[in-house]
């Protein structure tokens, strides 16, 4: 992004956003039950709870500066969250190939299933009932039990969360 002069109200806000999206990833399943899909959450630190995000605000009365000021701290979250998700992402499914044996995955280990139309945050969550390996030996697919159902998924559009 180019250089952006904020107020201190706008910089507020956006680091605000910011620290809501940083607070609301999951961090480790609550429980070792498999039929539990709740995760533990920097939030449930801060204030014990879930975060739950706030409603945005009706702007259709704003005046027309208003908005663009508004719009400027809606681009920097937005480039927040790109980063975010591409980084985050990538970290959580950090491959090892060919330089030594990855880990597969493990019957009752909670991941987050990858939706390319859906932002990282909204990924359902589930546990793996069962993987699939191939000729290889190796594991390739899960069958993934989410709020949905079960759902057979690739490795590579699964994410494990990680053990803290």
């Amino acid at each position: 992004m180019s250089l952006t002069h904020l107020t201190y109200e706008e910089l507020s806000t956006c680091l605000v956003q910011i620290e809501a999206i940083l607070n609301s990833r999951p961090l480790t399943p609550l429980s070792s039950d498999p039929s539990d899909l709740s995760y533990l959450s920097p939030s449930h630190f801060l204030i014990g709870r879930p975060l739950t995000s706030v409603p945005r605000p009706l702007l259709t009365d704003a005046n027309i500066q208003r908005l663009q000021r508004f719009d400027r701290v809606e681009k920097l979250r937005q480039h927040f969250w790109k980063r975010f998700c591409n980084e985050y992402v990538s970290l959580l499914q950090q491959k090892t190939k060919w330089q030594t044996a990855g880990q597969d995955l493990k019957t009752g280990t909670m991941v987050l299933v990858r939706d390319a139309n859906l932002p990282p945050l909204l990924w359902l969550l589930g546990r793996v009932v069962a993987v699939k390996t191939g000729s290889d030996g190796h594991c390739r697919v899960a069958d993934v039990r989410t709020r949905k159902g079960i759902i057979t998924r690739a490795y590579n559009n699964i994410c494990p969360l990680p053990v803290v």
